[in-house]
């Protein structure tokens, strides 16, 4: 009887060698490079401190000189004028006393913001004004209304650049650009739709208390949010360069002194 030899058995297929892990980057090791297009609005590098210095020096410098325009156009005080006029109709004070006290009452509505003052807004207070007196000193009186209107529109344009050339120094706001920067911040609307309700507020309330407007004040009120807005972005960080490295914070996108 013939026996029947049992079949070999066939060897187990070999398993595939399970995959080795990534190997875990230490924390010390540098983070890789970003392009450009893939880097959100929140990432900037640092700007050197010294360009940081030049940036709020000459930004204060032109903001005062852009105050001195409007003043030699004379087609109507800025709102915030406007509001140290009324107060200082009603109360007896010079307009300068009356411009310290409502720069005081502003910083202290800083408190419920959150928003920290800094080398700009000592800076602030001594910039402006001196920069003011000395182009006030060089600047012809002007007469006709040809050269009043395009003093006056330089003015409000050389202003919104001014704001966003010394608040992009992240040195801290002066008082009132505080109280905008800290609204936009707190609320997530818009620097342009904060500036604006702001102005228009400050102007109604000067005009109520006997403040004059003119045009100048009207144009003034409804452009300074937009150019703010714009130059704000203009004068914004750079992106870090294709092959540096991207240094996230966590600032939100709409955050604009944020670093």
């Amino acid at each position: 009887m013939s026996t029947r030899s049992e079949p070999s058995a066939q060897p187990a297929p070999a398993r595939p060698a399970p995959a080795r892990p990534a190997s875990v980057q230490p924390a010390s090791a540098q983070p890789t490079p970003v392009p450009p297009s893939a880097q959100p609005a929140s990432v900037r590098p640092a700007l050197p401190l010294v360009h940081r210095l030049v940036r709020l020096y000459a930004g204060l410098a032109l903001y005062g000189a852009s105050a001195a325009l409007l003043v030699e156009a004379g087609l109507g005080l800025e709102p915030w004028g406007v509001l140290h006029q009324g107060l200082a109709e009603r109360t007896g004070l010079s307009i300068g006393v009356v411009s310290i006290a409502v720069g005081a009452a502003v910083l202290l509505l800083w408190i419920p913001l959150r928003q920290r003052p800094g080398l700009g807004t000592v800076s602030n207070v001594f910039v402006v004004g001196l920069a003011m007196d000395a182009t006030l000193a060089l600047v012809p009186d002007a007469r006709a209304l040809a050269v009043r209107v395009p003093l006056l529109l330089a003015g409000v344009v050389l202003n919104g650049a001014a704001t966003g050339l010394y608040i992009a120094a992240a040195f801290g706001p002066g008082p009132r650009d505080g109280l905008m920067t800290g609204l936009h911040r707190r609320t997530g609307r818009s620097v342009r739709l904060v500036r604006t309700g702001i102005e228009l507020a400050v102007v109604a309330t000067g005009f109520a208390l006997g403040g004059t407007v003119g045009a100048g004040t009207v144009l003034y009120a409804l452009a300074i949010g937009p150019l703010a807005q714009l130059f704000l972005r203009v004068f914004a960080a750079p992106a870090a360069p294709p092959g540096g490295t991207a240094v996230a914070s966590g600032a939100p996108r709409r955050s604009i002194l944020r670093r």
